[in-house]
């Protein structure tokens, strides 16, 4: 069983390595901020003091880090898992970045021998948490079904939508879907409000027609509960 590095515990994160532990692969963590780290040592992961001695404990890094600068950060920086790396490892960025600076970054890894996938995820925390997630994958077939068995501890829909950086243009893709979805999911459930409609029974009604979607289904209904605990940022989304 290959050994898994994890870089970024943040709201993503924390959750799919917690898949990653359950589904018996020994992962090794690095996180800037220490403290999100001791969940998952707890879980039973070895806690890294840098991405750098990620890489050299691991047969395939994987990270999920904020924007561009951050995984330019991560993998190529002065302590960052290029300097730790060696020849026939891989590299699995699921963050949600520039498709040009994947590729920039993919090149780069290729100079030491080192095979890249672009994956971004959708679904989510709640994703995230259940190993639900959709994961749009770009880059070489081969790499991608030696990583089947990773994705599929984290995930439910695995594509691969296409050569490195196609992942990256399919998650913009999403973004666009979502963002409009949930902003037509708040005004709908606000003009039923204002309307003097039963909201609950109304979101039921048309969640089982061709209005129903996964917003609709799962944050329309966490409004609903009135739980408003983000489960993503809006600076990220705009980046």
């Amino acid at each position: 069983m290959k050994r898994i590095g994890f870089i970024g515990l943040g709201l993503m994160g924390a959750g799919m390595s917690k898949n990653l532990l359950k589904a018996g692969y020994p992962v090794t963590v690095w996180n800037r901020t220490a403290s999100k780290m001791e969940p998952l040592v707890e879980a039973g992961a070895k806690a890294a003091g840098s991405p750098r001695e990620v890489a050299e404990n691991s047969d395939v890094v994987i990270g999920i880090v904020t924007d561009s600068p951050d995984v330019e950060q991560v993998l190529l920086g002065p302590d960052g898992v290029i300097h730790g790396a060696r020849e026939g490892m891989i590299c699995i960025d699921m963050s949600t970045i520039s498709p040009i600076t994947t590729r920039e970054v993919s090149a780069k890894l290729a100079e030491k021998g080192v095979k890249m996938l672009d994956a971004p995820v959708s679904g989510g925390v709640i994703g995230a948490n259940n190993g639900t997630l959709s994961i749009m994958v770009g880059g070489d077939e081969g790499v991608f079904d030696e990583c089947l068995p990773i994705f599929e501890a984290m995930g439910k829909t695995i594509t691969l939508v296409g050569g490195i950086g196609d992942g990256q243009v399919t998650k913009a893709v999403n973004q666009i879907l979502v963002g409009t979805t949930m902003l037509g999911v708040a005004e709908a459930l606000v003009f039923a409000k204002k309307a003097g409609v039963d909201v609950e029974k109304c979101h039921a009604a048309v969640s089982g027609g061709a209005a129903g979607s996964w917003q609709l289904t799962n944050n329309g209904g966490r409004v609903l509960r009135g739980d408003m605990e983000p489960g993503f940022k809006i600076k990220d989304y705009l980046k």
